[in-house]
Protein backbone atom coordinates (compact mmCIF):
# COMPACT_ATOMS: atom_id res chain seq x y z
CA UNK A 1 0.00 0.00 0.00
CA UNK A 2 1.58 3.59 -1.02
CA UNK A 3 2.47 6.06 1.97
CA UNK A 4 1.06 9.37 1.65
CA UNK A 5 2.80 12.13 2.72
CA UNK A 6 1.76 14.79 5.74
CA UNK A 7 0.24 17.18 3.27
CA UNK A 8 -1.48 14.73 1.01
CA UNK A 9 -3.04 12.95 4.19
CA UNK A 10 -4.31 16.78 5.30
CA UNK A 11 -5.59 17.40 2.01
CA UNK A 12 -7.53 13.64 1.39
CA UNK A 13 -9.55 15.00 4.50
CA UNK A 14 -11.20 17.69 2.17
CA UNK A 15 -12.84 14.74 -0.19
CA UNK A 16 -14.89 12.42 1.17
CA UNK A 17 -13.43 9.33 -0.86
CA UNK A 18 -16.99 7.43 -0.63
CA UNK A 19 -19.29 10.12 -1.82
CA UNK A 20 -19.97 11.41 -5.59
CA UNK A 21 -20.19 14.94 -6.31
CA UNK A 22 -21.67 17.46 -8.44
CA UNK A 23 -19.14 18.52 -11.28
CA UNK A 24 -18.58 21.86 -10.28
CA UNK A 25 -17.98 21.18 -6.25
CA UNK A 26 -15.50 18.24 -7.31
CA UNK A 27 -13.44 20.35 -9.72
CA UNK A 28 -13.58 22.96 -6.25
CA UNK A 29 -12.26 20.41 -4.15
CA UNK A 30 -9.56 19.21 -5.85
CA UNK A 31 -8.65 22.89 -6.38
CA UNK A 32 -8.41 23.12 -2.61
CA UNK A 33 -6.54 19.98 -2.34
CA UNK A 34 -3.82 20.65 -4.60
CA UNK A 35 -1.19 21.84 -2.00
CA UNK A 36 2.21 20.85 -4.04
CA UNK A 37 4.43 23.89 -4.69
CA UNK A 38 4.03 24.11 -8.05
CA UNK A 39 0.97 24.78 -10.47
CA UNK A 40 -0.69 20.86 -10.03
CA UNK A 41 -2.15 19.82 -13.58
CA UNK A 42 -6.01 18.57 -12.99
CA UNK A 43 -6.80 15.27 -14.41
CA UNK A 44 -9.92 13.75 -14.80
CA UNK A 45 -10.49 9.41 -15.30
CA UNK A 46 -13.04 8.24 -17.37
CA UNK A 47 -14.18 4.28 -17.04
CA UNK A 48 -16.52 3.84 -19.66
CA UNK A 49 -18.49 0.81 -20.48
CA UNK A 50 -16.67 -0.74 -23.47
CA UNK A 51 -14.81 -3.55 -24.26
CA UNK A 52 -11.20 -2.72 -24.69
CA UNK A 53 -9.91 -5.30 -26.64
CA UNK A 54 -13.10 -5.19 -29.22
CA UNK A 55 -11.98 -3.22 -32.38
CA UNK A 56 -15.44 -2.06 -32.74
CA UNK A 57 -15.88 -0.79 -29.32
CA UNK A 58 -12.63 1.55 -29.32
CA UNK A 59 -13.55 5.24 -27.97
CA UNK A 60 -10.52 7.58 -29.53
CA UNK A 61 -10.59 10.98 -30.58
CA UNK A 62 -9.39 14.89 -29.73
CA UNK A 63 -11.10 17.81 -28.10
CA UNK A 64 -10.43 21.48 -28.18
CA UNK A 65 -10.68 22.56 -24.54
CA UNK A 66 -12.27 26.15 -24.42
CA UNK A 67 -10.10 27.33 -22.11
CA UNK A 68 -6.94 25.09 -22.91
CA UNK A 69 -4.41 22.83 -20.60
CA UNK A 70 -2.52 25.69 -19.18
CA UNK A 71 0.64 24.06 -20.95
CA UNK A 72 2.06 25.23 -24.20
CA UNK A 73 2.47 22.66 -27.09
CA UNK A 74 5.80 22.88 -28.72
CA UNK A 75 4.90 21.87 -32.48
CA UNK A 76 7.06 20.13 -35.12
CA UNK A 77 5.48 20.05 -37.95
CA UNK A 78 6.54 18.03 -40.99
CA UNK A 79 5.65 19.83 -44.20
CA UNK A 80 7.69 21.12 -47.55
CA UNK A 81 7.34 24.52 -49.73
CA UNK A 82 4.23 26.50 -49.27
CA UNK A 83 2.49 24.12 -46.70
CA UNK A 84 5.65 25.04 -44.25
CA UNK A 85 5.11 28.29 -44.81
CA UNK A 86 1.84 28.07 -43.61
CA UNK A 87 2.81 26.15 -40.47
CA UNK A 88 5.36 28.61 -39.42
CA UNK A 89 2.78 31.89 -40.17
CA UNK A 90 0.22 29.44 -37.67
CA UNK A 91 2.83 29.46 -34.77
CA UNK A 92 4.70 26.16 -35.39
CA UNK A 93 7.86 26.09 -32.86
CA UNK A 94 9.41 23.68 -35.63
CA UNK A 95 8.97 23.56 -39.30
CA UNK A 96 11.18 20.97 -41.79
CA UNK A 97 11.25 17.74 -43.47
CA UNK A 98 14.18 15.74 -44.08
CA UNK A 99 16.28 18.52 -41.60
CA UNK A 100 13.66 17.18 -38.86
CA UNK A 101 13.89 13.33 -39.65
CA UNK A 102 17.30 13.42 -39.58
CA UNK A 103 17.71 15.52 -35.88
CA UNK A 104 14.83 12.89 -34.68
CA UNK A 105 17.07 10.07 -35.59
CA UNK A 106 20.13 11.85 -34.04
CA UNK A 107 17.98 12.01 -30.34
CA UNK A 108 16.47 15.00 -30.60
CA UNK A 109 12.94 15.50 -29.07
CA UNK A 110 12.66 18.73 -27.84
CA UNK A 111 8.96 18.99 -28.74
CA UNK A 112 5.08 17.60 -27.79
CA UNK A 113 2.86 17.50 -30.71
CA UNK A 114 3.75 16.64 -34.43
CA UNK A 115 2.10 17.52 -37.53
CA UNK A 116 2.85 16.22 -41.05
CA UNK A 117 1.03 16.65 -44.25
CA UNK A 118 0.14 13.42 -46.05
CA UNK A 119 3.00 13.74 -48.71
CA UNK A 120 5.52 13.29 -45.62
CA UNK A 121 4.19 10.58 -44.12
CA UNK A 122 6.34 7.91 -46.46
CA UNK A 123 9.57 9.65 -44.61
CA UNK A 124 7.83 10.41 -41.89
CA UNK A 125 6.76 6.76 -41.32
CA UNK A 126 10.42 5.55 -41.07
CA UNK A 127 10.39 7.28 -37.68
CA UNK A 128 7.49 4.99 -36.26
CA UNK A 129 9.40 3.05 -33.69
CA UNK A 130 10.97 6.31 -32.62
CA UNK A 131 7.55 8.71 -32.22
CA UNK A 132 5.58 5.66 -31.60
CA UNK A 133 6.71 4.94 -28.60
CA UNK A 134 6.48 8.32 -27.34
CA UNK A 135 3.40 8.61 -28.77
CA UNK A 136 4.25 11.20 -31.00
CA UNK A 137 3.44 9.49 -34.01
CA UNK A 138 1.13 12.10 -36.35
CA UNK A 139 -1.92 10.24 -36.99
CA UNK A 140 -5.19 10.81 -39.01
CA UNK A 141 -7.38 10.14 -36.41
CA UNK A 142 -6.14 13.08 -34.30
CA UNK A 143 -6.09 15.02 -36.84
CA UNK A 144 -2.41 15.38 -37.26
CA UNK A 145 -2.00 14.07 -40.49
CA UNK A 146 -3.60 17.08 -42.60
CA UNK A 147 -2.98 19.13 -45.91
CA UNK A 148 -4.59 21.86 -43.43
CA UNK A 149 -1.26 22.73 -41.12
CA UNK A 150 -2.55 25.84 -39.80
CA UNK A 151 -5.84 24.69 -38.64
CA UNK A 152 -3.70 21.94 -36.84
CA UNK A 153 -1.52 24.09 -35.38
CA UNK A 154 -3.45 26.78 -34.27
CA UNK A 155 -6.09 24.04 -32.78
CA UNK A 156 -2.89 22.33 -30.68
CA UNK A 157 -1.55 25.49 -29.30
CA UNK A 158 -5.72 26.45 -28.55
CA UNK A 159 -5.87 23.70 -26.51
CA UNK A 160 -6.77 20.94 -28.49
CA UNK A 161 -6.00 17.19 -26.71
CA UNK A 162 -6.18 13.64 -27.94
CA UNK A 163 -8.29 10.92 -26.15
CA UNK A 164 -7.68 7.39 -26.18
CA UNK A 165 -9.13 3.98 -24.74
CA UNK A 166 -6.39 2.21 -22.43
CA UNK A 167 -6.38 -1.38 -21.93
CA UNK A 168 -8.02 -1.44 -18.55
CA UNK A 169 -11.36 0.25 -20.32
CA UNK A 170 -10.12 4.05 -18.97
CA UNK A 171 -9.72 7.38 -20.83
CA UNK A 172 -7.12 9.73 -18.98
CA UNK A 173 -6.75 13.25 -19.93
CA UNK A 174 -5.19 16.76 -18.26
CA UNK A 175 -8.31 19.18 -18.33
CA UNK A 176 -6.13 22.53 -17.04
CA UNK A 177 -4.11 23.42 -13.80
CA UNK A 178 -5.09 24.01 -10.12
CA UNK A 179 -4.81 27.79 -10.70
CA UNK A 180 -7.52 28.13 -13.28
CA UNK A 181 -10.58 28.77 -12.39
CA UNK A 182 -13.19 25.99 -10.83
CA UNK A 183 -15.87 27.24 -13.47
CA UNK A 184 -13.19 27.33 -16.55
CA UNK A 185 -12.19 23.47 -15.11
CA UNK A 186 -16.03 23.05 -15.20
CA UNK A 187 -16.26 23.81 -18.79
CA UNK A 188 -12.80 22.01 -19.91
CA UNK A 189 -14.20 18.46 -18.08
CA UNK A 190 -17.60 19.11 -20.15
CA UNK A 191 -16.13 19.55 -23.46
CA UNK A 192 -14.07 16.29 -22.82
CA UNK A 193 -17.44 14.27 -21.57
CA UNK A 194 -19.60 15.60 -24.20
CA UNK A 195 -17.21 14.53 -26.80
CA UNK A 196 -16.53 11.50 -25.07
CA UNK A 197 -20.82 11.23 -25.86
CA UNK A 198 -20.45 11.62 -29.36
CA UNK A 199 -17.58 9.32 -29.74
CA UNK A 200 -19.81 6.20 -28.00
CA UNK A 201 -19.47 3.25 -30.14
CA UNK A 202 -22.87 1.92 -31.77
CA UNK A 203 -21.42 -1.57 -30.61
CA UNK A 204 -21.40 -0.56 -26.45
CA UNK A 205 -24.39 -2.21 -24.69
CA UNK A 206 -25.56 -0.92 -21.21
CA UNK A 207 -24.05 1.99 -18.94
CA UNK A 208 -21.33 4.00 -21.21
CA UNK A 209 -20.02 6.19 -18.11
CA UNK A 210 -19.59 4.03 -15.59
CA UNK A 211 -17.06 6.30 -13.46
CA UNK A 212 -15.90 9.46 -13.56
CA UNK A 213 -12.91 11.00 -11.61
CA UNK A 214 -10.83 14.17 -11.05
CA UNK A 215 -7.65 15.22 -9.01
CA UNK A 216 -4.59 17.07 -9.44
CA UNK A 217 -0.98 16.24 -9.74
CA UNK A 218 -0.08 15.19 -6.23
CA UNK A 219 -3.79 15.31 -4.76
CA UNK A 220 -6.65 13.39 -4.20
CA UNK A 221 -9.32 12.25 -6.05
CA UNK A 222 -13.13 13.06 -6.39
CA UNK A 223 -15.99 10.92 -7.82
CA UNK A 224 -18.28 13.12 -10.05
CA UNK A 225 -21.73 12.00 -10.71
CA UNK A 226 -22.35 11.08 -14.07
CA UNK A 227 -25.72 11.68 -14.26
CA UNK A 228 -24.58 15.09 -15.51
CA UNK A 229 -23.57 14.06 -18.46
CA UNK A 230 -26.19 11.54 -19.42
Amino acid sequence: MAKHGKKYLEAAKLIDSEATYEPLEAVELVKKAAVAKFDETVEVAVRLGVDPRKQDQAVRGVVVLPHGTGKTQRVLVFAKGEKAKEAEAAGADFVGDQDMINKIQQGWFEFDVCVATPDMMSEVGKLGRLLGGKGLMPNPKAGTVTFDVSKAVQEIKAGKIEYRLDKAGQIHAPIGKASFDAAKLNENLKALLDALNRAKPAAAKGVYLKGIAVSSTMGPSARVNTAAYK
